[in-house]
């Protein structure tokens, strides 16, 4: 008897490691690194290419690199709109035709479910820290090259 509140503890233990952010982050899976460029700017952007890695995108991540983000490929044009469920940290998307010219740009705010859309059909979002976009003056109508092709 003296033993069951020892297992009840252990049990429960077990159960926050495996519902915590360190548990979680062991789970995602890893991407491939693509080098972009924006103009003069070099990005280094994780690559989501498939279904599964679009949906895990940058969640529960704390942080990015000053030029890291992540770029999704769609492989066909479609209204493409993205959301920041299970994302900690804000960012700013930018949406790109197949030529990797800037369609729009929408800044998300970390952990919400708001709709963020590409105003035509897109092939590609380039996820990168909130503002980086504006601070390195991109603007829509600008290239973004060395985008892989799915």
């Amino acid at each position: 008897m003296r033993q069951l509140p020892a297992v009840l503890i252990a049990f429960a233990s077990c159960i926050f490691l495996a519902a915590s952010p360190v548990a979680l982050s062991q789970t995602l899976a890893k991407f491939p690194v693509a080098s972009l460029n924006a103009g003069i700017h070099l990005i280094k952007a994780e690559v989501a290419a498939n279904e599964a890695q679009r949906e895990q995108g940058l969640m529960f991540r704390k942080q990015l690199g000053p030029n890291e983000g992540m770029v999704f490929l769609f492989g066909e044009p479609a209204g493409i709109c993205m959301w920041m469920k299970n994302t900690l940290i804000p960012l700013s998307v930018a949406f790109l035709d197949s030529s990797g010219k800037i369609i729009n740009i929408e800044d998300m705010e970390a952990q919400t479910t708001n709709s963020h859309c590409a105003t035509k059909p897109a092939f590609y979002a380039l996820e990168m820290s909130l503002g980086w976009f504006r601070q390195k003056n991109i603007k829509p109508g600008m290239m973004i090259e060395g985008i892989p092709h799915r």
